[in-house]
C-alpha cells in the first residue's frame, strides 16, 4: 500500500491540499484548531511528510554533510556532538560513512547530491589536491586532520603535546623502557610519531617506535612484535583507542597484567576507553569541544571567512591501564 500524500489528508481532513501543506510546513495561514485537527488526521493516516522533497523547495538546504569512518568509535563520539552543534544554529547533518566497502569519494559524492551547504570530514584521508578541487563546489572543513590547501579550514587536536603527555604520565610513574605503536598513514600518525620523539627525548629516554595502525587488529600484530623484540618495555602509547585495545588484548592472552607489568595509554579518550573490560588511561581530545568548533568553522565558511585552523589542547585522563613501574 501507497504511503498517504498530503492529498490523501486533506480529502480526510476535508480540506484543501494547499492548506495541508501550510500546517506542515508550520507557516502562517491556518488557525490553532485547524492545525490540531489536520495533524490528527496525518498522524491516524500514519502520513510523514517528505523532508527531502521540502529541502529541494528551499533555497538553502540548511544541511551540513558529515563523512565518517564508520569503524572509528571516536568518529561517533565526534558525530553526536554534531548534531546538536548544529540543531542549535538552525542545521541538520546528512552523514554518509566511508567503509571498507565505501572509499571517501563515494561518501563525499553523495552528500554533494543532497545539496549539503558545507561539508564536514571526519578523519579524510583525501589528498590536498582533491580536497581543494571539492571545495571549489562547497566549502570544506577537515576535523582531526591538517591540510596545506589555503581554501579549506581545520579543527584538531595538538597531537604532538597530546602523545606528549603520554609520555610525561608514564615517566612520572617511573617507566623508562616506552615505546610507540605508531598510527602508520592515518591522519595524525606523523605529528603523533614526532610528539612521542621530542617527549622521549626531552626526559633523556631513546624513542622506541614501531609500525601500528589505526585498528586493533594492528595494535595486537604490533605489540605481539615488540615483545619479541623489546622484552624489556614496560609502556606502550598506542596510536589511538583502538590500537590501545588490540595492545591490551594480546598482552591478556600472554598472562601479562596490566599496569603491573606494562602499562598501556590509547589516544581519543573514546567509548572504547570506558568499556566494561578496561578503564583505559587516554588522551582526550575532547569530542564535544572539537564538535563545537567544527560547526563554527563550517557557518564560518558559509558567512564568507576565510578558512582557518583551529588547534585544540588535548589533556590526559588517566584511569586503570597506567601504573607504577614494577620494582
Amino acid at each position: 500500500m501507497a504511503d498517504p500524500t498530503q492529498a490523501d489528508v486533506a480529502r480526510a481532513a476535508g480540506v484543501s491540499t494547499a492548506l495541508v501543506s501550510i500546517v506542515m510546513r508550520d507557516v502562517p495561514g491556518a488557525s490553532d484548531e485547524t492545525r490540531r485537527r489536520i495533524r490528527e488526521v496525518a498522524d491516524q493516516m500514519g502520513y510523514v511528510p517528505d523532508e527531502r522533497a521540502r529541502k529541494l523547495r528551499q533555497t538553502s538546504s540548511r544541511l551540513i554533510g558529515v563523512t565518517f569512518d564508520l569503524h572509528q568509535p571516536f568518529h561517533g563520539d565526534i558525530v553526536e556532538h554534531l548534531y546538536a552543534a548544529s540543531a542549535r544554529h538552525g542545521y541538520d547533518l546528512a552523514i554518509s560513512a566511508v567503509a571498507p566497502t565505501r572509499d571517501e569519494d563515494t561518501a563525499l559524492r553523495a552528500l554533494l547530491r543532497e545539496r549539503c551547504e558545507v561539508g564536514v570530514l571526519l578523519g579524510s584521508t583525501l589528498s590536498d589536491e582533491a580536497l581543494a578541487t571539492t571545495a571549489e563546489r562547497v566549502p570544506l572543513l577537515l576535523v582531526a586532520r591538517r591540510s596545506e590547501a589555503d581554501t579549506i579550514s581545520s579543527v584538531r587536536s595538538n597531537d604532538v603535546e597530546g602523545v606528549g603527555l603520554a609520555v610525561d604520565h608514564l615517566v612520572a610513574l617511573g617507566h623508562r623502557h616506552i615505546v610507540h605503536v605508531d598510527g602508520g598513514h592515518a591522519p595524525g600518525a606523523d605529528d603523533r610519531r614526532l610528539g612521542f620523539a621530542e617527549a622521549c627525548q626531552r626526559r633523556g629516554l631513546v624513542p622506541l617506535v614501531v609500525a601500528g595502525g589505526p585498528t586493533e587488529a594492528e595494535g595486537f600484530e604490533a605489540t605481539a612484535d615488540l615483545l619479541t623484540s623489546l622484552p624489556n618495555v614496560t609502556a606502550i602509547v598506542a596510536f589511538n583507542d583502538r590500537c590501545a585495545a588490540g595492545a591490551l588484548d594480546l598482552l591478556v592472552r600472554r598472562h601479562r597484567d596490566v599496569p603491573a607489568d606494562v602499562s598501556v595509554i590509547g589516544y581519543d579518550d573514546s567509548r572504547l576507553a570506558i568499556g566494561p573490560h578496561a578503564q583505559m588511561s587516554t588522551i582526550s581530545q575532547n569530542a564535544a569541544e572539537m564538535a563545537e568548533s567544527a560547526i563554527d568553522g563550517a557557518l564560518s565558511l558559509l558567512a564568507g571567512g576565510r578558512a582557518q585552523e583551529v588547534v585544540l589542547t588535548p589533556h590526559l585522563v588517566a584511569r586503570s591501564t597506567t601504573g607504577p613501574v614494577r620494582g
